[in-house]
């Protein structure tokens, strides 16, 4: 029993950074926004398409992941400063829709929530939380992996280039 609980801890360490690594869009973006298949917490289909025209920031977290957790404030923080800019925010767990409706309860942010409906690896997502902006052309401008204070200057200013891109 305890070399199991050992597993699940070093799996969880590996899966869930808080390291950060910075990049810029790939060229794989039209692929990876038109391959996502996520769906609602309702079980419908939900397409990134309905964004076109707004930039999104969509960020890939898990229940267990005490990074994504510890930094879903700041993006609170953030959503409310942007709140009249062309932005919205998309927060996305290949969980399933039970676990994610059970952390909505019991958290109270007010995101819009999404299931990722097929691997995460299919995203080439490495680790959580991974963090994509999109601008209103449909383009990922940035992506990082690792936690955030999506509430500090640089990273208001950062979603704001997004918009404007």
């Amino acid at each position: 029993m305890i070399r199991i609980a050992i597993v699940i801890v070093a799996l969880a360490t590996i899966n869930c950074t808080s390291s950060t690594t910075t990049e810029t869009a790939s060229a794989d973006t039209g692929s990876i926004m038109s391959d996502m298949k996520l769906k609602t917490l309702d079980g419908k289909e939900l397409k990134l398409d309905q964004y076109r025209g707004k930039a999104l920031l969509i960020n890939f977290w898990a229940t267990w992941c005490r990074p994504c957790i510890k930094e879903m404030p700041s993006i609170e923080k953030a959503k409310d400063a942007l709140k009249d800019e062309n932005i919205e925010f998309l927060l996305v767990s290949n969980e399933t829709r039970g676990q994610i409706k059970s952390f909505v309860r019991s958290h109270r942010y007010d995101f819009n929530y999404a299931q990722l409906d097929m691997p995460l690896a299919r995203l080439n997502i490495q680790g959580l939380p991974t963090t994509f902006i999109i601008n209103p052309q449909g383009e990922i401008v940035f992506n990082e992996v690792g936690a955030r204070d999506w509430n500090s200057k640089e990273s208001i200013q950062l979603i704001k280039d997004a918009i404007l891109n």
